[in-house]
């Protein structure tokens, strides 16, 4: 951030009256004294006129034999997101729906464990499929449901490696789908993920108003269960939303009306590869603290969870990389520490490409005093420059 307000001679009072934040808190993030929140990144790159990526370094190029083999599975996704009006292959032996459907579940199990290679290698030969299916079938609506599926498994692969561009590629291509799929929760998940993009874009009261627009459309649903866990589910979006924006009391509502939401749906809700139960919300409680940088809530809230085995590994990953910053807001370094390791060995694909843990590794190991070869150890395995 430093680097590039000079390049476009800025002072850090001419930042922060651009990006509508105190002076005290670019110069604290500049001098890594507080951690950057994601809020407060969108905000400075938009004042710079950057993207948010380039601020935060992603993509990660690859280091290590491993990180090729992951990148290496995105030209191919690539090629099938930019091919989507186009007829299927010619000579592409397409599986019955009773076997692309199982085929799109293994591959949202494969998400939900943060197996990214497997998952990429997977996805383009599916999606290929999937167009093909669509183009002949007599009624493909259920097709289309299936695609919106692999289209948003495609957007987690893109958005975890960084590529920021291909991951709003992949939200078209979910709405795409999911309107021919003439499912409505279908369509439902697809505006989930409009408001995620509309929040990455620091649009965050049009990301309330679309999300509430979201959830108008959903009010003939709510006598099914699936459409009550969605619906809950905006809420939580909508509660990411109010955080980013630092509306504290409107992240409690959204938080409340989730909370009830989840009181009436099953254990284990995963409806359209979107957990929301009682777990999730709490699970996400934890994380709301911390966007509204309230370390001390975060870890007050985490310490009385207790999150069961059925709960998917991409969303306890995130959960302890979440947490990692809120022991670090909380002046807690062994805790944020100890988080990071945990995050590693739950998902170690998901923590190792995420900025927010490259961030929280850098602050520790610039403010570390005395020498600390776990620390040195997990930056070196994250490759990032201290």
């Amino acid at each position: 951030m430093a680097t590039e307000r000079k390049l476009v001679g800025l002072t850090q009072t001419q930042l922060a009256q651009r990006a509508h934040v105190s002076v005290s808190l670019v110069r604290s993030v500049e001098q890594e004294r507080v951690p950057a929140s994601p809020a407060f990144v969108a905000a400075v790159a938009r004042a710079l006129g950057r993207g948010t990526p380039e601020l935060l370094g992603q993509p990660v190029g690859p280091a290590t034999p491993d990180d090729r083999q992951v990148h290496a599975i995105v030209p191919a996704l690539r090629r099938e997101l930019a091919a989507y009006l186009l007829p299927g292959d010619e000579g592409i032996e397409v599986r019955s729906i009773g076997e692309l459907r199982r085929a799109v579940h293994e591959v949202s199990a494969r998400r939900q464990s943060v197996d990214l290679v497997a998952l990429g290698a997977e996805l383009p030969g599916l999606l290929a499929e999937l167009r093909a299916f669509t183009t002949d079938a007599h009624d493909p609506r259920e097709a289309y449901g299936l695609l919106a599926l692999a289209y948003a498994a495609a957007g987690q692969v893109a958005y975890k490696l960084g590529y920021a561009d291909l991951a709003s590629v992949t939200t078209d291509r979910v709405e795409w789908a999911a309107a021919r799929s003439e499912d409505p929760l279908a369509v439902a998940a697809a505006d989930f993920y409009r408001a995620g993009e509309l929040i990455g874009a620091t649009d965050w009261y049009g990301a309330l108003d679309y999300l509430e627009m979201a959830r108008g459309r959903l009010e003939d649903q709510l006598d099914d269960e699936a459409g009550r866990a969605m619906y809950g589910q905006l809420h939580l979006k909508s509660g990411l939303a109010a955080a980013r924006a630092g509306d504290a009391i409107a992240t409690d509502a959204h938080l409340g009306e989730a909370a009830r939401f989840a009181a009436g749906v099953g254990e284990f809700r995963n409806d359209y590869d979107l957990s929301f139960n009682r777990h999730s919300v709490a699970i996400w409680s934890v994380g709301l603290a911390v966007e509204l940088m309230d370390g001390t809530t975060a870890v007050t809230r985490a310490k009385g969870m207790a999150i069961p085995g059925g709960v998917s590994t991409e969303r306890v990953g995130h959960h302890h990389i979440d947490l990692a910053r809120g022991y670090l807001l909380h002046g807690d370094k062994n805790g944020a520490f100890e988080s990071l390791l945990t995050a590693r060995r739950i998902a170690p694909q998901q923590t190792k490409y995420h900025p927010q843990v490259h961030e929280t590794a850098r602050m520790l190991a610039r403010t570390e005093r005395r020498r600390n070869d776990a620390l040195a150890n997990f930056v070196t395995w994250l490759g990032v420059s201290v």
